[in-house]
């Protein structure tokens, strides 16, 4: 079988400089051949001549807001694609999707997990949230959708940040940890961000290094699972501390790190509570997770109740038990996904007649 073709999720809200750090990426020797999507919103199209002198394929979509359309035009153009690739009318090693300002990255994660097409060969290689420096703190308390990007990214971009004084960087800085403390922040200089640095995130390949997998999953090493916060216990389970919420967010963020093996009905009941009850409203869930009598951790990555398929970590090295989940809700208090996360440690009794 042969590896599924990454795809990369390019969004921020309106301005962020999603199109200029598309022209630069598109000229990353990581990236190889790609084939560009593209959504143009009402008269304030993207400059496609400008990204068709750069890639060899820009598919421009109908106009409107890519999420009102995912289940159609997006599907079509992937799958369409997919057949010029097969026929060798075109040739490219991975797919950047870039969308509307206005766009909710979940439908597009949803399409790749649950298309019957593009699901076996399209695999969501990482989210990436351009955000302006100079708006980004007005942009994120009066937008959602804003920081729902943000909250849903696996790397966040900083623009125009020659523009923004030391201040309004810091205070920008505090907000993104309050709704995504995990993500790495990378500071682009006209667009332009190191090589290599927003591709190979995604966590769904059984040879992933234990560095690698880490990483995905923004975690501290195995040997320092409290890496940088001092003063906690000792303890065999350990919660992510996390500072208040700005009163307008609505973005949560939990994790736990346990240092023994899950009990695999333990975990199948878990999962199964959480996503019943409130599965429409988690954004992302992810983690490495060690199960009783299996002999390799595995990576588990879902959007809402789609979970794309576990992938065995084959490389993960001898001792380390250490199980790591984070889960980014919206509209979920931290009580309750902290108290949902304390049951795999600590189970429900069973009811007495």
């Amino acid at each position: 079988m042969t590896n599924p073709i990454p795809v990369t999720l390019l969004t921020g809200f309106l301005g962020a400089g999603k199109t200029t750090l598309l022209n630069r990426l598109l000229h990353d020797p990581a990236a190889g051949r790609v084939a560009v999507i593209v959504n143009e919103f009402g008269e304030a199209g993207l400059d496609h001549d400008l990204i068709e002198s750069a890639a060899e394929d820009v598919v421009l979509m109908p106009a409107g807001c890519i999420c009102c359309t995912i289940r159609g035009d997006l599907a079509k153009t992937m799958s369409r694609l997919l057949v010029r690739r097969a026929v060798g009318e075109l040739r490219f090693d991975r797919v950047v999707i870039e969308t509307t300002g206005l766009a909710d990255p979940g439908p597009i994660h949803h399409t790749l997990l649950v298309d019957p097409v593009l699901a076996p060969d399209f695999v969501l290689d990482g989210i990436i949230t351009a955000v302006d420096v100079v708006l980004g703190l007005s942009t994120l308390d009066r937008h959602a959708e804003a920081q729902a990007q943000v909250a849903m990214a696996d790397r966040i971009v900083l623009t125009k940040r020659d523009l923004a004084d030391d201040s309004t960087l810091q205070r920008l800085e505090q907000r993104l940890d309050r709704l995504n403390p995990g993500a790495k922040r990378i500071i682009a200089s006209n667009g332009a961000v190191p090589a290599g640095v927003l591709f190979g995130l995604s966590a769904q390949r059984r040879a992933m290094a234990h560095d690698r997998a880490l990483d995905w999953l923004s975690a501290a090493p195995a040997s320092d699972p409290l890496a940088g916060l001092s003063g906690l216990p000792q303890a065999k389970t350990r919660f992510t501390p996390l500072s208040h919420h700005a009163s307008d967010d609505r973005i949560t963020t939990a994790s736990v790190t346990l240092t023994r093996p899950i009990a695999p009905d333990l975990f199948d009941l878990w999962l199964d509570t959480l996503i019943a009850l409130r599965g429409q409203d988690i954004l992302r869930m992810k983690g490495i997770v060690h199960i009783q009598d299996l002999p390799t951790p595995f990576v588990f990555h879902g959007v809402q109740h789609i979970f794309e398929p576990p992938q065995p970590l084959t490389n993960w090295p001898e001792g380390d038990q250490t199980s790591r989940i984070v889960i980014i809700a919206r509209d979920i208090p931290q009580q309750d996904l902290q108290q949902s996360l304390a049951m795999l440690e600590h189970p429900p009794e069973p009811a007495t007649s």
